[in-house]
Order: structure tokens, then sequence, then C-alpha cells
């Protein structure tokens, strides 16, 4: 099935010039571009992207680092796109990521792990509407 899911390129992949290698990765693997932008959070965008995880201990410092210097959102499409995007990222925790995947390859630690992918259709649709409208989204 066709899909469209939420992948960010993190301040770390940003700030390491990794943007290009990690789309390159994606269209390599087949999925499509249709939105991309580059944008600079603040505090209560950061935290209500990461609502879910308001009352977890790591969450002030997710805030932190997501608002540290500029991140890449981009909507990706393909054929089950949001599986596809997690299996080229790799667990969160690169020491734990298969070899060959974004997180494994580039990453320096949980929190500093280069990207970020939506885990379901419902979290994708919530996380493209943060960051693109309609209007900002390519239709075939």
């Amino acid at each position: 099935m066709i899909e469209r899911t939420l992948a960010i390129v993190k301040p770390d992949g940003v700030d390491r010039g990794l943007v290009g290698t990690v789309i390159a990765r994606f269209e390599a693997a087949g999925l499509r571009v249709v939105a991309l932008k580059m944008v600079r959070l603040d505090a209560p965008a950061a935290g209500g992207f990461y609502d879910v995880h308001r009352a977890r201990p790591f969450f002030p410092s997710l805030v932190s680092f997501m608002t540290s210097g500029a991140i890449v959102p981009m909507v990706l499409e393909g054929e089950d796109a949001i599986a596809r995007v997690r299996g080229l990222m790799g667990a969160t925790d690169p020491a734990k990521a298969d070899a060959g995947t974004i997180r494994r390859d580039f990453a320096s630690s949980i929190e500093r792990n280069v990207v970020h992918g939506s885990d379901s259709a419902a979290t994708a649709d919530f996380e493209i509407a943060c960051f693109f409208s309609a209007l900002e989204i390519r239709t075939r």
C-alpha cells in the first residue's frame, strides 16, 4: 500500500552535514520526497511534537536537543513507507541497530541518533500536519 510518513534529520545530522546522505538513502530505497523544509523548533513546538513522551524522564533533554539547531522534516511516500523508513533508520539505540542502517552508520547515542521517523499511520498523519500544510505536499 502506498503510504506517506514523516522523517526528520535531527540537529546532530544537520550539523554534521548528513542531510543529503540521509535523503539519498531514502531515495535509493525507492521512497519519494514529496515535501521538505529546514526549520528550527522552539520549546513549545518541540514539546507539542513529542507530547506522547511528556511524562518520560528523557522528555526535557529531548526537547532541549530538538531545539538546539535546525532540523529537516520531510514527507516520504512509497509502498509501505512507514515500515521501510523505520527499517532504513534502524533501532533507536545505534548500538542495537542493524549494520547498514542510518543510525548504526551515523548516530552517536540514543538521543543523538540523526533521524526520526513516524511509527504508525496515525502518528504519521499527526506528525506530517505538525510541519506541512496540504499545499506544501507534492501530489502526483
